[in-house]
């Protein structure tokens, strides 16, 4: 027993000199051009490594930098570039048989290009390909066996942007870029995780399988991963147009499956504080969203059923997608049917629309079937909407109306019913137009017009007003107006902001006249009559409904 401990102590010595050793009798530089060629032809790409040094204690060996070049119809610069790479390697056949066998490849702080080009396609697409040979090896030489349990990323870089074809465009830039992924192969799939931190907070994560790898288009290889999204902010991502006014805090929880040429995708998301328009602000409420999305590879076309809740609302949003070209373009359907106003109302901010200060929509109900075109992050939605039962609260629209209103009889209650609403709407990234709005306030009568909420939430509608009931008649007969005429209505402007409207007269001159001298005769009564003390009282206030309508500011008494 004794005897085997010594003889086993002897062997161990032995092979842990050999190990210090080895650095000193093997160059392992030597083996670098077989390694770049082996490398360049399984990646499709002209590959670079630094010096090889032997670190035997730590595993294998280490590189001094690496580079990898990018696919020349995208970038002249490199796809990959790097300062520090580690090697591992196996030590016996290194030792015996002097052997290169790759065991693991780490790439330490790497920055990586992420192009797209007009066409849609991506820069990583031809790694690996097969369409373009590489140089056979020269006859009489082999390079050494390469294999790869564990390739790794640590703290990368990674820079995401569009390209003409010589250089890259605007980037988005991600960080601490970290992958792993085992069993490097191109006959099997490779599992693999990778973590990302997002451009703006947040954080992405996806974990499953890839591969094998397509040696067409190695976008097309399949794929089974899990995707995680932490409050992400979506007009960070890189992904968005800037200009699209688009924003929030994303949750998602996610499936991503592919064969290679049919994609299918499912989960769950979460936006906070979102933003859909320029010069919206964030919604007050979230909005939870569960889809399917089926893609075709081949065709770049797909189609994606998507169920958005707000409160306990449902708005069901689906149709097709088409990747063809440099964004992904959508054609979708929105339905909404009997929505509460009150789930909804959270969301104005979100659009452009910042109520009044102290007011909000109460009670009612909502229905919209509109269409939603164009890129997914410039959506330009379009269609009617009808809005029923509901209540202005804390808002007088009479008083609003100022002199209009004064015909009415309204008594200036802090509430405004609305019976209905119904309006065509444009929903742009560049703000909301209204046409054929048509709006029913007892109190008032019937609203109709058109206008416009600017990016900046800057109002500029054109409305006419048909009092109700006694006031309509009193205006005509003041006026001298007929029934055709009188239906027509009051014209009125809607300006200034969503948060701050102001009502002004938009009669015309011939009316403000013929109203003018209406006016004033009721005032002061037949030439050369007696005037009574309650005639004599009614003056003022006409006289101020005459300067309203007429859109001049009362004077001061003396």
């Amino acid at each position: 027993m004794k005897r085997l401990l010594v003889i086993s102590g002897i062997v161990v010595g032995v092979l842990l000199l050999l190990v210090i050793l080895v650095p000193l009798f093997i160059n392992v530089d030597s083996f670098r051009p077989d390694l770049e060629k082996k490398l360049s032809a399984a990646l499709n790409r002209s590959v670079h490594i630094g010096k090889l040094d032997a670190s035997i204690f730590s595993g294998g060996a280490t590189a001094s930098d690496i580079s990898i070049a990018d696919d020349p119809a995208f970038n002249k610069g490199p796809f990959l570039r790097a300062s520090s790479v580690k090697v591992g390697v196996q030590l016996l056949p290194l030792i015996f048989s002097k052997q290169l066998k790759v065991t693991s490849i780490a790439v330490q702080k790497p920055e990586i290009t992420l192009l797209k080009n007009s066409a849609g396609k991506w820069n990583y697409s031809t790694l690996g390909s097969t369409t373009q040979k590489a140089a056979p090896e020269p006859s009489g030489k082999s390079a050494p066996d390469v294999s790869v349990d564990k390739f790794q990323i640590v703290d990368g870089t990674v820079r995401v942007g569009n390209t003409s074809g010589h250089a890259a465009g605007k980037e988005s830039v991600y960080q601490n870029v970290n992958l792993v992924a085992h069993n490097i192969s191109a006959q099997s799939a490779m599992p693999f995780t990778l973590s990302v931190a997002m451009p703006g907070g947040g954080s992405l994560d996806l974990e499953g399988q890839a591969g094998p790898l397509n040696p067409g288009d190695s976008a097309k290889s399949p794929l089974n991963a899990k995707i995680t999204l932490k409050n992400v902010d979506l007009g960070s991502t890189g992904f968005i147009d800037s200009s699209s006014g688009l924003g929030g805090a994303l949750d998602f929880d996610g499936q991503v499956k592919s064969d290679g040429h049919h994609l299918h995708s499912e989960g769950k998301a979460k936006a906070t504080n979102l933003r859909v328009i320029k010069g919206g602000q964030p919604a007050k409420q979230p909005v939870a969203l569960d889809y399917k999305s089926d893609y075709g590879l081949d065709s770049e076309t797909g189609t994606i059923d998507a169920n958005l809740h707000t409160g306990n609302s449902l708005t069901n949003a689906s149709g097709t997608l088409n990747a063809k070209g440099a964004d992904m373009l959508a054609n979708l359907k929105i339905r909404g049917k009997d929505m509460a106003v009150n789930d909804v109302q959270g969301l104005l901010p979100a659009f452009g629309v910042i109520m009044p200060s102290g007011a909000s929509l109460q009670g009612g109900n909502i229905n919209m079937d509109l269409t939603a075109q164009g890129p997914l992050d410039r959506l330009v939605i379009t269609g009617p909407l009808n809005i029923t039962g509901t209540r202005l609260s804390g808002f007088n629209l009479g008083s609003k109306l100022g002199a209009i209103a004064a015909f009415t009889g309204s008594k200036g209650s802090t509430d405004t019913l609305i019976q209905t609403f119904s309006s065509a709407l444009r929903v742009a990234p560049e703000g909301i137009r209204a046409d054929n709005i048509v709006l029913d306030v007892p109190s008032l009568g019937m609203v109709t017009g058109n206008g416009v909420i600017g990016g900046d939430n800057s109002l500029n509608f054109k409305m006419l007003l048909k009092l109700s009931g006694g006031a309509n008649n009193l205006v005509g007969s003041l006026t001298g107006l007929s029934a055709g005429a009188q239906s027509s209505g009051l014209p009125f402007l809607i300006q200034g902001k969503t948060s701050n409207p102001e009502f002004r007269p938009a009669l015309g001159e011939a009316m403000k006249g013929n109203l003018q001298e209406s006016l004033l005769q009721a005032v002061q009564g037949n030439k050369g009559g007696n005037k009574s003390d309650a005639q004599q009282g009614q003056k003022p206030d006409l006289k101020g409904v005459l300067g309203g309508l007429l859109n001049k500011k009362k004077k001061p008494q003396q």
